[in-house]
Formats: C-alpha cells, sequence, structure tokens
C-alpha cells in the first residue's frame, strides 16, 4: 500500500507555487454542523485536541448562532471553555453583535462573519438581502477590530462560483462583497464554492479579478466542496494565482445545511497528500491526522468519505 512510511507521495516541486499552505481546518465547526445526530460535547471537544495534535494550527471551534438555525452548534458555551487553552487559533463564527458578545466573553480572539455573493442565498441563510446582510456585519467587525490588535476577523463568502437558485455567480458581483468585506475591515475573506459546481477556470478568472480590483492575495483564503469532484483542481487553480490559506475538513465532513445540493468539503488528509507531493508544507503530520478522522468516523458511525483516508486505513467505502 502507498504510505508516508515509504515516502509516498514523492514530492516533484512545481514552479510558481507558495512554499508553504495554511490549513485552515473546518471539520469541528462546517463539518459537524451538518450532521443529523448529534455529537456529544465531550467528543466535539476530544476532536479538537486531536487535531491540534496533528500540526494544524488553525482549528474553527464552533459557532455562535442561535440554537434554534443550527443546532448542532448549541453547546458552543459549554464547548469552548475546553479547549481555549489549546496552542492552536481557534476561529468561532457570529452571526450578530450577540453572537460576537458570547464569543467575546469566552475569550475568542478570531472571529468570523458570513455573507453570501447571491440574493438567494442571503436570504436562506440569514433572512436578508446581500446589503442588508453587510449591514449587519459592519458593526460586529467594527466591534470585534475595537477589542484590541490581536483579534482578527475573517469574512467568509459564500456561492461565489454557482447558486442553487440563480445559477452562475457573475464575477463583478463577487467582487464587489468581497470589497465590501474588505473595505468594514475583515483581515482575511474565505471563497465558497458552497455547492461544489466550480471547475479552475472561474477560480482563476475570479482571483484575477480580485487582484484587478485591489484585493491582496495574502487576504484570500478557497473554501471548496468536492460535489464534482473538482476541490484538489480547484485547490491547485487557486495555488498558482498565489493563494496560500485553504479550508479543508478532517475527513471530508461537512456539508451546508442552507443549500441541500451542497456535499462534503475538501477533506484535509487529501489535501495534505497533494501538498506533499507539489513538496509544499503544511506543518501537518498525515498519520495522526487520518487517525483522528477514522477515530470520528467511528463516532458518527459510517465511514470516511475521504480517498486518503481509505487508503491509509484500510476502510472499506
Amino acid at each position: 500500500m502507498n504510505t508516508p512510511e515509504l515516502g509516498l507521495p514523492m514530492p516533484v516541486p512545481a514552479e510558481g507555487l507558495p512554499a508553504r499552505v495554511r490549513i485552515h481546518e473546518v471539520g469541528a465547526r462546517d463539518g459537524l454542523q451538518n450532521e443529523k445526530a448529534t455529537v456529544p460535547t465531550a467528543v466535539k471537544a476530544e476532536f479538537i485536541r486531536r487535531l491540534a495534535g496533528t500540526g494544524l494550527t488553525t482549528i474553527e471551534a464552533t459557532s455562535f448562532v442561535h440554537p434554534k438555525w443550527v443546532p448542532q452548534l448549541a453547546d458552543a458555551e459549554d464547548l469552548y471553555p475546553q479547549i481555549s487553552g489549546l496552542p492552536v487559533e481557534l476561529p468561532v463564527l457570529v452571526p450578530n453583535e450577540r453572537g460576537l458578545d458570547r464569543a467575546l466573553a469566552l475569550g475568542a480572539r478570531r472571529v468570523a462573519v458570513f455573507a453570501s455573493a447571491t440574493e438567494s442565498f442571503a436570504k436562506a441563510n440569514l433572512n436578508r438581502t446581500v446589503d442588508e446582510s453587510l449591514a449587519m456585519f459592519e458593526p460586529v467587525v467594527s466591534r470585534a477590530k475595537g477589542e484590541g490588535d490581536d483579534v482578527r476577523v475573517r469574512g467568509y463568502l459564500s456561492m461565489c462560483f454557482g447558486d442553487p437558485w440563480e445559477g452562475p455567480v457573475p464575477v463583478p458581483q463577487v467582487v464587489r462583497v468581497c470589497r465590501a468585506l474588505l473595505d468594514m475591515g475583515c483581515d482575511e475573506l474565505s471563497l465558497g464554492d458552497t455547492i461544489g459546481v466550480a471547475t479552475p477556470g472561474q477560480v482563476t478568472a475570479l482571483l484575477a479579478a480580485l487582484t484587478e480590483a485591489g484585493v491582496p492575495v495574502s487576504a484570500l483564503g478557497v473554501h471548496f466542496h468536492d460535489t464534482y469532484g473538482q476541490a484538489l483542481a480547484n485547490t491547485l487553480a487557486a495555488l498558482q494565482q498565489g493563494v496560500s490559506t485553504v479550508d479543508a475538513s478532517a475527513g471530508g465532513l461537512g456539508g451546508c445545511p442552507f443549500a441541500k445540493s451542497a456535499t462534503g468539503n475538501l477533506a484535509t488528509e487529501d489535501l495534505v497528500w497533494m501538498l506533499r507531493g507539489l513538496g509544499i508544507d503544511t506543518g501537518v503530520d498525515l498519520g495522526p491526522l487520518v487517525a483522528t478522522s477514522v477515530w470520528m468516523a467511528a463516532h458518527l458511525g459510517r465511514p470516511s468519505p475521504s480517498r486518503t483516508v481509505r487508503a491509509l486505513s484500510h476502510q472499506e467505502s
């Protein structure tokens, strides 16, 4: 079997790619929020601890949204104190000022807001128009940044490439919302292919347009879903444009509860395997990461969809 212990995959660097990629791990939040069965708080906490032991430096922990909307993350107040001492960044989602208050009260210093590039998804996800949602986020971002220089704010932007109600999303529409999020003070943007319909040409075109609009590539991350098997190809296209932050989910967990056609996130293990083969440093130890995803898959009662997890653990599909 092809294993890292045998020196596989063989590193063959390619020109024009970043030397290091920071993986923004979303399995504990974006992954588990879509589970039908309730995952106990103790299991979530142990999952995050195990992920922290793999070399990941950014692990999105939970979301301070109203439990009515995302019941799987209703235990945010109980979970966060159990993991807050870990030596990693632990971003949390905050939908509004109330959510920000809850997060700050527990000592969170990495927060994220979540916007939409399309009107249909803004309505489905936030019950607001795009501009109304931006108006809601502005005081959240401003207040968070006012808490100190050590607070950083991420802006998620959903439906950057395609929308289940509206179809293809015009590039200028995405650029406008990205620019608005940066202008209100977001430190980083995550470009989301929420339903997994993007292809590499779209990724290249959007990143080129953002650069032309004055958005620094250093402020961008990418968040791909693998609905049509394009996540790794799209990631490579983003790396070729200079992006060095990639969202991924351990074991390929997750989807989106507000977009029924969304399937799993890009699996962290599959991403690490590709990056290792390209000679790109991630700081992540693949063995413990695979073991962690196998452990969580057992708790969820099904095998991981990650190809790399299956290959390295002999899991049955």
